[in-house]
């Protein structure tokens, strides 16, 4: 079970992978020691699992295509889902999986360098895996927000600032 503490320390590392232990000190009332030390815990017991950036890649290339498949399965017996979506999870092209409820299983997010590729993917790899009844592939035209981030260029941060 993770503290409060630890809960505070991870909810500023995911708005900002770069805040610094001595900020984060600042930030929560602790000791840098202790920020550190609990920063090294969370890596160990893999709560932390990465630092990402998040990079607006159409304003850098434009030689990526994404897309969204809903896929339907059989889940197999005495192991659900989980043996399925391994297998999907094991292909380059596939950058998350995810178990979802509803008219369909499983949300796969696939990557490629254009469009034909991800429908070869899908008829080729993904529609022949035993257990997959149906899919249906969404394919990403623009984004405008990603993981609390406007993509927009230009816009600016209306919010008044603040200073310590």
């Amino acid at each position: 079970m993770l503290s409060e503490f630890d809960v505070s320390v991870l909810e500023i590392l995911s708005e900002d992978a770069r805040t610094a232990p001595e900020r984060i000190a600042v930030m929560t009332g602790r000791g840098e020691d202790e920020v550190k030390s609990v920063i090294a815990r969370l890596e160990r017991d893999r709560v932390i699992l990465k630092y990402p950036a998040m990079v607006n890649w159409d304003l850098v290339r434009d030689d990526k295509v994404q897309a969204l498949i809903e896929v339907r399965v059989t889940p197999q017996r005495d192991e659900g889902f989980d043996v399925i979506a391994e297998r999907i999870y094991r292909f380059e092209e596939v950058k998350s999986v995810y178990l979802m409820s509803g008219a369909y299983d499983l949300m796969v997010i696939v990557e490629g360098t254009n469009i034909k590729q991800l429908a070869l993917f899908v008829a080729e790899k993904l529609s022949t895996i035993e257990h997959v009844l149906s899919t249906a592939t969404h394919f990403v035209l623009k984004k405008y927000k990603q993981d609390g981030v406007t993509m927009m260029k230009g816009e600016q941060d209306d919010r008044l600032q603040v200073s310590p």
